[in-house]
């Protein structure tokens, strides 16, 4: 059964229900059935994507709404960061709409001892750790109702809302005349989190409105500390007593802040940090914009960009994009960074991005060596230390990946003479180690033996014949010997045939690929061919992963019939599914996908994984989502500094779409796809008001010069 039919079929359906009179009587016949065909199979798709409840709305601003109506208790959580700090904050409403809040500061560039890849420095604070709130005397505790104390104020929430900042909106008193309106973010260039609360009396008597004041000061020993003692401040600003008169506001906040040896702490300017804060998001969303008729997909992208771009620590060592969750920052992984995230800020055109991504590649660079030993999976504690415990992941087949294409993008030579050494040297590494099948060989993969990957993966060698192919394009835009880049070709050609021969197979009845020699059950990762044009079974992959033996209510299982889920290779899927040509399938999954993580139960990013780390929103993973669109629904495949292959892929509801302001291949351009008449769609390049315009028919390949 097909998702695409049984829409198809449905709307058939809901056109014979239009009250025309039918004479024919084979023509009513047909359309009888069709109407039941469209029944059953509308019941089959439910079975397979179970609906979805939005708790979230899309508001006019581009933020998400909760606006808190029923379907209590409710609990999720978010996390925000800035250069020095990352902001995880757990929030939940009770049945009784009352709000809990707990914060998790984590500091990337205060580090611990021992050096280990956790050892940021990290505080929990929670509602009980605040100073007290009183108003006209009764006890508000940083909203949390105490129902043995009789005097306390009564809070239920009203709303929260996200969009790189979060904003709980409550309504306080027995009578409900008093707006508590909390705003929570991280400080952009500062060790500091920032909440706020705004009260605003819309009530007809004057309220006295009363923060305590609290200075508490944590710390770490000096043994446990590096370079010196650390410290953690909680500290009030603006604190005391106000009355607040009707149609007026009171303002207070607190500072989670972290401080270095004996300094002392500053007293943030809560207005400006947040006007630095909504200008930084602001400046991400104004990059790279995906323009569609579908209001939901663009809301998703423009979340994704956020994730992916504000995840960026300053340290030591300069900008370093981190995962974050509690665990991955001041470290770099060749996954992650190498791999996953840099190939888009080519593409984006963040000028924090495109530096953390150049400082990722030199990190990696200097672990080169003459023995080609194998570079280190992750680099961590600000460069001081590395963590090498899954031996080698295909980690070089990720870094060459990952940096042949981002060079491309890029679109600066100078950058890419710096990123060739470390290209060609991670391909040699990898042609040392083919094996008698003329396959890499690994030691792991990039889940580090949480499931079987064999002597010799299926990723680990596509990244590798991707990377080949990269270098090959590359070489010749540095003007290198012609013999060493046509030698890339011809070994990406030769190491395509062994991909298939090797990995190709029928697995539970599928013509697909197995992940490994002695592998019998279906893998996510059989999804990786897709998205580096090879489909030469790509029937029976595409069919094997929207399977119920692969196919989940959160995407792709990692194992048939395994309950874990990583929602990488869900987004390597969808990207590789629309690089295929299957446009209304990935369409129709990408929906589906989109919403749960948009609009569900846990908001707004892509995540990591389940049931491990709970659903981390990992940043690099929303990297992967906009990838989808230029690379899978746009096709854009980096192959000059100021070329690139586009083989776009437009929805069937659809009669155009656009990536804006897209700042790769060393210029600033718009890019449109337009259906035409005769199954041919125009794609329209715009740079500097000058537009060129390109007819093609539609799943053709058009080669676009910038």
């Amino acid at each position: 059964m097909k998702m695409n039919d049984s829409l198809q079929l449905q709307q058939a359906a809901r056109n014979v229900a239009k009250p025309v009179q039918i004479k024919n009587h084979q023509t009513r016949r047909f359309l009888v059935n069709t109407m039941a065909a469209a029944f059953l199979l509308s019941q089959q798709l439910t079975a397979q994507t179970p609906q979805q409840l939005d708790r979230w709305a899309i508001q006019a601003d581009g933020s998400i709404l909760w606006s808190v109506n029923g379907r209590l208790p409710h609990r999720d959580h978010i996390e925000m960061s800035g250069e020095k700090v990352s902001y995880w904050v757990q929030y939940g409403v009770d049945t009784g709409g009352r709000l809990s809040l707990n914060r998790t500061m984590v500091y990337p560039s205060f580090r611990l001892l021992p050096e280990r890849t956790i050892a940021s420095m990290m505080y929990n604070v929670t509602d009980n750790d605040l100073p007290r709130i009183l108003i006209n005397d009764k006890l508000l505790r940083a909203g949390v109702y105490n129902a043995s104390v009789a005097e306390d104020m009564p809070e239920q929430v009203v709303s929260i809302r996200h969009k790189g900042i979060m904003e709980v909106q409550s309504l306080i008193g027995k009578n409900k005349d008093l707006l508590l309106k909390r705003t929570l973010y991280p400080s952009v260039d500062k060790p500091i989190a920032l909440e706020k609360m705004v009260f605003v009396n819309t009530g007809k008597q004057p309220v006295k409105i009363e923060m305590e004041y609290l200075q508490r000061v944590v710390k770490p020993a000096a043994e446990r500390s590096k370079p010196a003692q650390h410290s953690f401040i909680i500290s009030t600003i603006g604190e005391g007593l106000k009355t607040v008169a009707p149609g007026d506001s009171a303002v207070f906040a607190l500072a989670y802040q972290a401080v270095r040896n004996n300094e002392q702490g500053v007293t943030a300017n809560i207005q400006s940090e947040e006007q630095a804060r909504r200008q930084r998001v602001a400046g991400i969303q104004s990059l790279l914009r995906l323009e569609t008729p579908n209001e939901m997909l663009n809301t998703a992208f423009a979340f994704a960009k956020i994730r992916a771009t504000e995840s960026i620590y300053l340290t030591k060592g300069g900008y370093l994009h981190g995962p974050g969750g509690l665990r991955y920052y001041a470290a770099i992984w060749a996954n992650d960074q190498a791999e996953y995230i840099n190939p888009f800020f080519a593409f984006l055109g963040d000028d924090i991005g495109n530096r953390s991504a150049m400082n990722a590649y030199r990190w990696f660079a200097h672990y080169m060596n003459p023995d080609y030993k194998p570079i280190p999976s992750s680099i961590i504690s600000e460069g001081d230390g590395v963590w090498h415990g899954a031996k080698d992941r295909g980690d070089m087949a990720m870094i060459a990946y990952g940096a042949g294409r981002y060079a491309l993008a890029y679109g600066n030579i100078d950058s890419a003479k710096v990123l060739w050494p470390l290209i060609e040297w991670s391909l040699e590494y990898l042609r040392r180690q083919l094996n008698e099948s003329g396959v890499p060989r690994s030691n792991s993969d990039e889940l580090e033996g949480r499931f079987p990957a064999g002597k010799a993966n299926l990723n680990t060698s596509i990244l590798y014949y991707d990377a080949l192919r990269s270098a090959a394009m590359l070489g010749k835009q540095l003007s290198l010997p012609k013999t060493q880049w046509q030698q890339y070709q011809q070994e990406a050609t030769t190491l395509r045939t062994n991909i298939d021969r090797y990995f190709g197979a029928t697995v539970d009845g599928f013509n697909t690929y197995r992940y490994y020699e002695g592998n019998d059950t279906l893998r996510a990762w059989i999804c990786s061919p897709l998205i580096v044009d090879l489909f030469e079974r790509k029937e029976g992959t595409i069919a094997a992963l929207f399977s119920p033996r692969l196919w989940t209510d959160d995407g792709l299982a990692s194992l048939a019939g395994n309950k874990t889920f990583w929602d990488r290779s869900t987004l390597y899927a969808l990207r590789g599914v629309f690089a295929a040509g299957e446009t209304q399938k990935a369409f129709d999954y990408l929906q589906y996908y989109s919403r749960r993580r948009l609009l569900g139960e846990h908001v707004p990013y892509a995540v990591e994984a389940y049931p491990e780390g709970n659903q981390r929103h990992l940043s690099a993973e929303s990297g992967l989502y906009c990838r989808i669109y230029t690379e899978g629904m746009f096709g854009m495949r980096p192959t000059g500094f100021r070329s690139f292959d586009c083989t776009p892929r437009l929805p069937a509801a659809w009669n155009q779409m656009a990536l804006r302001n897209v700042q790769a291949f060393g210029a600033t351009f718009d890019l449109e796809v337009k259906r035409m008449a005769g199954n041919k769609l125009e794609v329209i390049t715009t740079k500097a008001g000058q537009s060129k315009k390109y007819t093609i028919k539609d799943g053709a390949t058009l080669s676009v010069t910038i």
